[in-house]
Order: structure tokens, then C-alpha cells, then sequence
């Protein structure tokens, strides 16, 4: 592992404003992190995406490990596989940034939210793209009956379960097995945009929800054998999940962000 970065880690902290977050919620330090971390190939972050304090270490993270000169490039699951701020300057507007990401606000994703992230990384010259799958793509990865054998049949099982868990129970049987074809669709596009990014000596960071980094059935499953890769998982401490449980090779716990009903608002939106 490359010792300067950690020899560095400090005075990079005290000349950059965004590095606040000096420790988490139960006490650690984000040296400690970083030093767990080393220099993998593909760094790969899973947030919970209401929790604000994930989309500050994901800033820290990239404003870091930039002004380290170690970033190959920030894949996020918030723009789609092929749009990319590469040939943007550093001076880039947010409009322009946006326009290249293909991010508006009918994707979903609150720019307020990640757009520090991204901008974060435009300043440092580092490219930012987008690793989802095009939405153009998803009614045929629905179909696609050859994305089933691509997980084992115990995997497959736990993400039909998370996708009923992350549906409130309200999906109906028949679209379970279609969206865990578009859930396998997606961790492949992410993992195919990240590799096609390795730079010897830096790091791809890959920015995308919690269970599209698990270790067991998300993107390192479509990894290339060969890369070296660390998954932090950013949890909240009403989570109370270990690395063990995520499964990640780390965790990074903030103070829970305030409580909402997803579960009603899904209900809302479905008309029942």
C-alpha cells in the first residue's frame, strides 16, 4: 500500500474546506478509513441516497484522493453508461457539467445532493461518468432470461427479497424476477463503465447505492478478475448493520437522516 497518502492525509484535511468530517459517528477517524482503504483499483461506495452525510464523505473522498493525484475517474449510478464529463475544463459551469451528465431533474437524482460531488471532481480535472444502465435498456434487460444465470441461485433469491423489502412488499410477484434482471443489468453496466476506467497507480471511485456494491451479488461480481477492489459501505447508526452484515469491507457510519415514511409515499404513488 502507498504510504503517502497517508503521510499527506493531514495537511491535504487542514488546506481543504470540505474536509470537516474528520471522524464519524462512532468516534472514527477518517485517516483510519483512507488507511483501510489503501490504493485499490475500483473504490466502491455505497450510500443510503437521503442521507446527506453520505454525499459529504463521497466529496471528501474524491477532494482527497484528488488533490493526492490518485483519481483515475468517479463513476456514479446517478447518470446513465456513456455520458461523461471528460473534455469539460476545470472551470465548467454547473449547466454545462449537467448537460453532459444528462442529469435533469426528471432522472430523480437531486443535483443540491450530489452535485458538490461532482463539481468536486470536475475542479480537480478528474472525469466524472455516468455507469447506470440507459433507460433506453431497461424494458429489454427485463426480458433477458440469460441475466438470470448470472447470479447463483441463492444470490439471485436474496436480491428478489431486497427488491420486495426496498418495495414495501408492494410489487407484485410476477415483476420480482423482471427487476432483479434490470438490478443485474445495472451492477454489470457500472462494473463494465469502472474497469474500462483502471489507471495503473489510481483509483476508479464508484458512487452507487448499498446493494449495488455488496460484495456478494452487486458490481465486484462483474469485475474483472485482477482488479483489486475495497467496498465502503456508508450506513446510519439506526442501520446497525456491521461490515459483515452489508457485506463490505468497511463501513463509515453517520447520525441517521430525519425519519420518513417511504413506505406511505411508495403506497401514495401506486394509487392504493
Amino acid at each position: 500500500m502507498d504510504s503517502r497518502p497517508l503521510a499527506t492525509l493531514l495537511l491535504t484535511c487542514a488546506l481543504l474546506t470540505a474536509c470537516a468530517a474528520t471522524a464519524d459517528a462512532t468516534g472514527r477517524p477518517f485517516s483510519d478509513l483512507m488507511s483501510r482503504v489503501g490504493s485499490p483499483d475500483v473504490l466502491l461506495v455505497g450510500e443510503q441516497h437521503d442521507a446527506t452525510a453520505h454525499q459529504r464523505l463521497q466529496r471528501q473522498l474524491v477532494q482527497t484522493m484528488g488533490h493526492e493525484r490518485r483519481l483515475a475517474a468517479v463513476v456514479m449510478e446517478m447518470a446513465e453508461r456513456g455520458a461523461s464529463t471528460t473534455g469539460l475544463g476545470t472551470n465548467a459551469s454547473e449547466a454545462e457539467v449537467r448537460q453532459a451528465l444528462g442529469w435533469h431533474d426528471k432522472t430523480g437524482w437531486p443535483w443540491p445532493a450530489y452535485g458538490p460531488v461532482v463539481m468536486a471532481a470536475v475542479r480537480l480535472g478528474v472525469p466524472v461518468h455516468g455507469g447506470n444502465l440507459p433507460r433506453q435498456s431497461m424494458r429489454s434487460a427485463m426480458q433477458d432470461h440469460a441475466l438470470d444465470g448470472l447470479l447463483p441461485t441463492e444470490a439471485r433469491a436474496r436480491q428478489g427479497n431486497a427488491i420486495r423489502q426496498g418495495h414495501c412488499d408492494l410489487l407484485p410477484e410476477s415483476q420480482v424476477a423482471p427487476m432483479v434482471r434490470i438490478q443485474i443489468a445495472r451492477d454489470q453496466s457500472l462494473a463494465t463503465t469502472a474497469a474500462a476506467l483502471v489507471q495503473e497507480g489510481k483509483t476508479v471511485l464508484l458512487i452507487a447505492g448499498q446493494g449495488h456494491v455488496r460484495q456478494d451479488l452487486g458490481v465486484p461480481v462483474y469485475l474483472p478478475d485482477g482488479l483489486t477492489r475495497h467496498i465502503v459501505m456508508a450506513r446510519t447508526v439506526a442501520d446497525g448493520s456491521s461490515a459483515g452484515d452489508l457485506p463490505a469491507d468497511s463501513t463509515w457510519t453517520t447520525d441517521a437522516p430525519p425519519a420518513k415514511d417511504h413506505c406511505a409515499e411508495l403506497t401514495r404513488q401506486l394509487g392504493r
